[in-house]
């Protein structure tokens, strides 16, 4: 099976999956995959924006249910969480907004959030504002990512599984480097 079929096959669940978690390497993949037409790109923004609002709610719940064992099992974040409190306390709006665009945050953030004392109808209704910028914006870029490397490539048809390989590889890897130094510091 290659590239083009996989894609037109698993996609959009892939993308779905990915925007649950932090899916901004897979979010650009499916922006770059509308440009080469295997799937479409308001397709994308949607799915993305249901996976991406799912995911952080699912997080934020997950917080507010499970934050004081999280706490109690790993009590060196307590200053950690108690300095991230007071800004949340004091811009949660525009932290709710923007924490899924600060890579590593994505989950963590929405835990922190649900864990504070952020009420949950303005955590939803800020989330669903940071997803829909989310979803447009990083879908939008992944499609212009590849319009643009049509003028350095002659045949992009050629070069897009080497490049959506080096892609994946690069977005594992910043994934597993930060999810090594926050284990490190926190263990």
């Amino acid at each position: 099976m290659n590239y083009s079929s996989l894609i037109e096959h698993y996609g959009y669940f892939a993308l779905f999956v990915g925007a649950l978690l932090e899916g901004e390497t897979v979010l650009v993949l499916a922006g770059f995959s509308a440009f080469q037409g295997y799937l479409e790109l308001h397709w994308v923004i949607l799915i993305a924006l249901v996976g991406g609002f799912l995911g952080d709610q699912i997080y934020f719940w997950l917080g507010r249910k499970h934050g004081s064992w999280v706490l109690s099992e790993f009590p060196r974040l307590l200053p950690v969480f108690r300095r991230a409190d007071l800004l949340i306390e004091r811009y949660h709006e525009l932290l709710i907004v923007g924490i899924r665009f600060l890579y590593g945050f994505r989950t963590v953030g929405p835990m922190a959030m649900g864990m504070g004392s952020v009420l949950a109808w303005r955590f939803m209704l800020f989330n669903f504002i940071g997803a829909v910028i989310w979803a447009a914006g990083i879908g939008s870029a992944g499609y212009l990512f590849g319009n643009a490397l049509t003028l350095i490539f002659n045949d992009l048809k050629k070069a897009e599984e080497v490049l959506l390989a080096a892609m994946l590889l690069l977005g594992f890897a910043v994934w597993a480097w930060r999810r090594y130094r926050f284990k490190r510091k926190f263990k």
